[in-house]
C-alpha cells in the first residue's frame, strides 16, 4: 500500500514537470472566445484557474468557517488554483491531506455536518472513484436519512475534469453522468473563467453538497475579464448563448467552445441557423430551456466528452423525445467520446471535435 501511494505521488510530480514543457495550445480542438463579465463592477484579467482562486479568496475572506483542503493544496495545487491561500489564511484553513480521496471527502462531509464550509479538492476527476461511496451513500443522503436534522450541504468537491491534450486514460475522464444518477448531489461544469467563479461561489453557498468540475484544458487557455468581488450565477439553469431557428446544440464545459465554432461553420457551409445552449448544471438539469428550444427548432444535437453509452446526453435525448415528439424533424443526435478508455496519442480522434459535430448537424438538417 505504501509503495502504491509513493508511486502515485511520484507520477503526479512528474506530471507537473512535464506540463512546464508543453505548449498550452497542444492538440487544442477549439478556440476560446472571451465573454463579457456577467455582473457589473470592477474586473481583472484572469484565466480559469485564477478565477477559481478568486472565488476561494472571496469565500475565505467572508466566511470564517470556510476551509480548503486536498492533496498539495497548501503548495498551490497541481494546477495552481490555491496559490498563496495558505500563506494568507493560515495552515488551519488551507491545508494538505494524505493521498486518500475517500478520506478527503469523508473529512469534508464531517466538517460540513459540524457546520463548516468545506471545500475539498480532488486533483483529477478520475480520482473521485475511491471516494465514490462517501459521495453517493453519505454526502447525498445525509439530510434525507436524518429527517433534515443534519446536513452535509456545506460540502463542495472541486476536481479537474476532461480532456487536456496529453492526459491519457487516468487524467482525462468526464464522470459527470455517474453523479447525475444520485439524488441530493448538484453537479456543475463551467465553460470559462467568469462562469467558473460565479458558479463555484453558488456551489459553495448552496444548501446541497456540490461537485464542481473544472475543465483543465481551459485553466490557462481561457482568459477574460472577471469581476473581482463575490457574485453567484444560478444553479440548475441553462443559458442560451446564441439564438437560432434550425438546430438546437447542447453541451457543457469545453464542448461549448467547440459548439461556438460549429454554429459559425453550420451557417457558412450549410445555411443552418443554430441555437447554442450551455447546460452548466448537469444535475439538476434545466429541462424547460432545452424543451422550449427544441420545440422551436425541431432538431437537437447533444455533445459531451464522456463515452456515448450511458452518457448524460442519453437522459436529455430521452426527455426531449418524450416532450417534443410531435415537434421533432429528425432523430436526436449525440456526438460523444467513444466507448473505449480515453486514449493518449489517439485523443484527437476520440474527442467530439467541430468536424464530427458539423457532420451531425448536416445529417439533422438533411434528414
Amino acid at each position: 500500500m505504501t509503495t502504491t501511494i509513493h508511486f502515485r505521488f511520484l507520477l503526479r510530480r512528474l506530471s507537473l514537470r512535464c506540463k512546464k514543457h508543453v505548449a498550452p495550445s497542444r492538440n487544442s480542438h477549439f478556440t476560446y472566445v472571451p465573454e463579457s463579465p456577467p455582473v457589473p463592477g470592477e474586473t481583472q484579467r484572469m484565466n480559469l484557474f485564477q478565477s477559481v482562486t478568486s472565488a476561494l479568496t472571496n469565500t475565505l475572506e467572508a466566511d470564517p468557517t470556510a476551509m480548503v483542503f486536498g492533496e498539495d493544496v497548501a503548495f498551490g495545487g497541481v494546477f495552481r488554483c490555491t496559490v498563496g491561500l495558505a500563506a494568507r489564511f493560515g495552515k488551519e484553513r488551507v491545508f494538505n491531506t494524505p493521498l486518500c480521496e475517500q478520506g478527503i471527502i469523508g473529512f469534508g462531509i464531517g466538517a460540513a455536518v459540524a457546520g463548516a464550509t468545506a471545500i475539498a479538492e480532488i486533483q483529477f476527476a478520475d480520482y473521485l472513484y475511491p471516494g465514490f461511496d462517501q459521495i453517493v451513500n453519505e454526502a447525498s443522503k445525509y439530510r434525507y436519512r436524518s429527517g433534515s436534522d443534519f446536513s452535509s450541504g456545506g460540502l463542495t468537491v472541486r476536481a479537474a475534469w476532461g480532456a487536456v491534450g496529453h492526459g491519457a486514460l487516468y487524467h482525462s475522464q468526464s464522470p459527470e453522468s455517474f453523479f447525475a444518477h444520485v439524488p441530493g448531489i448538484t453537479t456543475v461544469i463551467p465553460r470559462g473563467p467568469s462562469q467558473a467563479k460565479g458558479l463555484l461561489l453558488a456551489c459553495i453557498q448552496s444548501d446541497d453538497p456540490c461537485i464542481f468540475f473544472e475543465p483543465k484544458v481551459l485553466y490557462r487557455a481561457a482568459v477574460e475579464d472577471v469581476p473581482i468581488d463575490s457574485y453567484t450565477l444560478p444553479l440548475g439553469k441553462a443559458e442560451v448563448l446564441i439564438e437560432g431557428s434550425d438546430v438546437t446544440l447542447v453541451g457543457w464545459g469545453t464542448q461549448i467552445q467547440v459548439l461556438r465554432e460549429v454554429c459559425k461553420l453550420a451557417e457558412e457551409r450549410l445555411g443552418a441557423n443554430c441555437e447554442l445552449i450551455d447546460l452548466r448544471t448537469v444535475c439538476p438539469w434545466d429541462m424547460n430551456t432545452i424543451v422550449e428550444s427544441v420545440t422551436k427548432t425541431g432538431r437537437l444535437l447533444i455533445t459531451h466528452e464522456a463515452p456515448l453509452t450511458g452518457g448524460f446526453a442519453a437522459e436529455i435525448a430521452s426527455t426531449v423525445q418524450e416532450h417534443c415528439f410531435l415537434n421533432l424533424e429528425a432523430p436526436v443526435a449525440r456526438v460523444c467520446g467513444w466507448d473505449t478508455p480515453f486514449p493518449h496519442i489517439h485523443e484527437p480522434f476520440y474527442v467530439p471535435d467541430k468536424w464530427r459535430c458539423l457532420e451531425a448537424v448536416r445529417k439533422l438538417v438533411n434528414y
